[in-house]
């Protein structure tokens, strides 16, 4: 819509967004929720370590991500093709495309993100739900 009304008004705009927010707000958080979004990022460390400075110390942080294997053969079947398509067309240029220079990759397995959980500094980490299509993940510090 926005770029319409450029386009009627023939104005030539070229936007550049930076989303560089400091965010280090004193949080004592019970609870922090994360949907489908930790392996699109360009950071996802620096986000989990943000979220472990955000939680109490018996808080939880509840992470849902798309249903993915570790392993290529893990994620040949109906569902892990298609989101091999989705993670190829949009979740890695996405992450790439951010600063911070460290990508999950297609199809970030359980593997990958318990990584990237226990690296930011959190001691229990779990599946604690699963469907086709999402696994939920528990978080602890």
């Amino acid at each position: 819509m926005a770029a319409q009304a450029l386009d009627e008004r023939d104005l030539d705009l070229d936007l550049d967004l930076d989303l560089d927010l400091d965010l280090d707000l004193d949080l004592d958080l019970d609870l922090v929720t994360t949907f489908d979004c930790l392996h699109d990022m360009g950071d996802p460390l620096g986000a989990a370590q943000h979220v472990r400075r955000s939680l109490a110390a018996d808080g939880t942080w509840m992470i849902v991500e798309p249903a993915a294997g570790d392993t290529v053969a893990d994620n040949l079947n109906p569902i892990g093709r298609v989101f091999y398509g989705f993670s190829t067309f949009l979740c890695v240029p996405n992450a790439v495309s951010q600063p911070g220079g460290y990508a999950l990759g297609a199809q970030a397995g359980e593997a990958a993100i318990r990584q990237v959980v226990t690296d930011a500094g959190f001691t229990r980490f779990r599946r604690v739900a699963e469907t086709p299509f999402n696994h939920v993940y528990e978080a602890r510090p």
